[in-house]
């Protein structure tokens, strides 16, 4: 599907609060900020932001945090991802993936046992260099501006952790040499899917370009829980058909939108009583209460009666324990 095929999503009239974690499957031909103002637009959320750029031509895990969950989005930031890359061999583009143009070609394509035998080097950690097609910045400009112009300026290399890399799907011709090939990547932040095939298309001898990327999941956010941009839209439009504007409570019950906690619902769970509340809300550390069992150093989601107030950290031992809010929510609607 093309970004033609796309639905079309009016801007609302109001903007209005919304709390909340959309999990959506990107589709080609968007790109991370437009997926995210396509969904605010949908919900009329005023408030929102994503948790990791994907390139337009991939596809896949995106989750969108609008209103007061944007303030947990580092959670996502930081964690590690999952791709399914196909390799195209022979040749390499100036993007390193489909969208690009070929700068430069080879017949030399790779055996099945070389493609294999070849991971076990860009396994664990290593550095790479970004790639000059992204979106990080150089004295306050994007570096694929920079690209676009034909300039290329010094990149540092970044600290990157291959945990898990396994080809599939590889398609041979005649010779029995590959042609294209499924990569399954399992990485830490900051790693470029793009690069690394460049990278390991060049260790067998040969050239390389992404011609496909699908992340399948960020963190503990896996594709079987995302849904697609005609999915929300048609959700939406269905709800919307009942009741009207649906509120957050109904965009909720139909699994459109995922509670304010939901990434940080990893972490345990302390209910507090007014008394602690007063304090918590005013973003003062509090004392534990008779009954509630913590761990030392560790960070927590706060509750009072069943609402989310928002994350703090344990510290201290014994009589001098203690939970310092972190990170607050400040609406009713959470």
């Amino acid at each position: 599907m093309s970004s033609e095929d796309l639905p079309i999503i009016p801007r609302p009239e109001k903007w209005r609060i919304l709390d909340g974690v959309v999990l959506l499957d990107k589709p080609v031909g968007l790109t991370s900020n437009q997926s995210l103002q396509g969904v605010r637009r949908l919900f009329a959320a005023n408030k929102g932001g994503h948790t990791g750029t994907l390139d337009p031509f991939a596809t896949g895990v995106l989750p969108l945090c609008l209103g007061e969950s944007t303030k947990f989005s580092a959670d996502l930031l930081n964690a590690d991802k999952t791709y399914l890359a196909t390799v195209k061999f022979g040749q390499r583009t100036d993007t390193g993936d489909l969208t690009g143009t070929v700068t430069e070609s080879t017949d030399q394509l790779p055996t099945i046992d070389q493609l294999q035998n070849v991971l076990a080097q860009f396994t664990g950690d290593s550095e790479q260099i970004p790639p000059m097609y992204s979106a990080l910045k150089r004295d306050g400009q994007p570096l694929y501006k920079l690209a676009r112009a034909g300039i290329e300026v010094e990149r540092q290399p970044r600290k990157i952790n291959l945990q898990e890399l396994v080809w599939s799907d590889i398609d041979t011709n005649q010779a029995g040499r590959v042609v294209t090939a499924n990569l399954s990547v399992r990485c830490s932040k900051g790693t470029y899917i793009r690069t690394l095939a460049e990278d390991i298309a060049v260790a067998v001898g040969s050239l390389g370009h992404l011609v496909a990327l699908r992340r399948t999941r960020v963190g503990d956010v896996s594709l079987e829980g995302c849904m697609t941009l005609e999915e929300l839209v048609n959700g939406v439009a269905q709800l919307s058909s009942v009741d009207g504007v649906p509120t957050q409570e109904h965009l909720i019950e139909a699994a459109l939108l995922q509670p304010a906690d939901f990434l940080v619902k990893n972490l345990s769970q302390l209910e507090i009583s007014d008394q602690q509340a007063i304090l918590c809300c005013h973003g003062n550390p509090f004392k534990p209460e008779a009954g509630q069992n913590l761990q030392p150093d560790t960070t927590i989601r706060i509750y009072l009666a069943g609402c989310f107030l928002g994350v703090g950290q344990v510290s201290g031992v014994g009589k001098d324990l203690k939970i310092q809010p972190l990170r607050l929510v400040s609406t009713a609607n959470s």
